[in-house]
């Protein structure tokens, strides 16, 4: 007992040693800044829904975050090789349930992309996206080693099934993000011209069929297009709660807008931060989350290890675009998308994901005796 005691202290102890704290630092951070802006738009969420309990959406969403920590925790503990396996189990495992997605799933707004588990549902396309940057960089790594390996005929396969299960549902947010980010991890890998222009022209391809032959596609895009006429209430609400906010905002739970706005606690989280706490302290989360990005990016260049660089820079750019597509819809410069804030929108699905996530970079940039070529982190 008493050697299974150190074992296990030891373990621990070496994971502190290696562990990037920068970056561990601002996830736990950011986790923080959006249980505040939660307790900040959550009363008006339960409110409008019927719930007795204003505080309903905060204490889900600290459930949430606590088991995206022990998550997070658990998985940067693992060595590199059995991080990858779960990352790619993950992604297997979202796979088949997308697959059987229509028979088993639930709709909520026309769209068949959750399941039901006891009182909590679960998106399994969140898990999808670290799951495959991961498995990207995986086959990208094993080609370098082995040119006959047919890495790229295999990622084109997993990559088409995806997008398929994607459309599918439909969920044309989540189809275009893991495009981009399988476009980011081509870029990194360093592939020829040919490929990425093979890439972006089968992009253009399917966006330009999805816009003609997918109703809810082209009707998102004709509405951002052309305003006039068109609902765009929530955007509307969006950009006038992000103009009252002003420099310093109204004060927390001060902001009017929230009550109006249906995905406020979602989609929309900023823009009841800048109307309760202002330009200046939202300008300082955007900071925050391109901090976590910029210290991943960091590590990803100083770390030897070609898959450990290709998919701490993978993860680091999911990350980085979801962020920048969501602010991107609440200033109105893109149709919405659906797409959540990074470790700060409401959300089971998306919370548990993107720690998964965080956990993989702490996971992968540990560290380890050669693991970087400038001597620590």
């Amino acid at each position: 007992m008493i050697g299974q005691a150190r074992t296990n202290r030891s373990v621990i102890l070496e994971w502190w040693r290696s562990i990037d704290r920068v970056t561990l630092a601002l996830f736990l951070a950011l986790l923080i800044f959006g249980l505040v802006l939660s307790m900040a738009a959550s009363p008006a969420a339960a409110n409008r829904l019927g719930y007795d309990d204003p505080f309903f959406f905060l204490k889900r969403q600290s459930l949430f975050v606590f088991m995206g920590i022990v998550g997070a925790l658990f998985v940067s503990i693992f060595p590199l090789s059995n991080a990858r396996r779960i990352s790619v189990l993950a992604m297997l495992g979202a796979l088949a349930i997308m697959v059987v997605l229509p028979e088993i799933g639930i709709k909520v707004k026309g769209s068949t992309r959750w399941i039901r588990l006891g009182p909590f549902s679960l998106q399994p396309s969140e898990f999808v996206k670290p799951g495959f940057v991961v498995f990207a960089a995986w086959m990208f790594s094993v080609r370098k080693n082995s040119p006959e390996f047919p890495g790229i005929a295999i990622l084109f396969l997993v990559y088409g099934a995806l997008i398929f299960l994607l459309i599918r549902q439909p969920d044309f947010g989540q189809s275009f993000l893991l495009t981009l980010c399988f476009g980011a991890v081509f870029f990194f890998a360093g592939l020829s011209i040919r490929w990425m222009g093979i890439l972006m022209g089968a992009s253009i391809v399917l966006g330009l069929a999805a816009f003609k032959f997918l109703p809810h596609v082209n009707d998102r895009i004709s509405r951002f297009l052309n305003p006039e006429g068109s609902d765009t209430y929530q955007t509307d609400k969006a950009l006038e709660a992000i103009a009252n906010g002003g420099w310093f905002g109204r004060g927390p739970g001060e902001g009017h807008i929230k009550n109006q706005l249906p995905d406020a606690h979602t989609d929309f989280i900023f823009a009841v931060a800048v109307e309760e706490f202002g330009f200046l302290l939202s300008v300082g989360l955007i900071l925050l989350l391109g901090a976590f990005v910029a210290r991943s990016f960091r590590n990803a260049l100083q770390l030897n290890d070609y898959f450990s660089q290709l998919a701490v820079a993978g993860l680091a750019t999911m990350i980085g675009l979801q962020t920048m597509i969501n602010l991107a819809v609440n200033l109105n410069v893109a149709p919405p998308k659906g797409m959540t804030l990074p470790f700060i929108s409401y959300g089971g699905s998306s919370m548990l994901a993107l720690c998964f996530s965080a956990g993989l970079i702490l996971a992968f940039s540990r560290q380890r005796p050669g693991a970087y070529g400038f001597g620590g982190i």
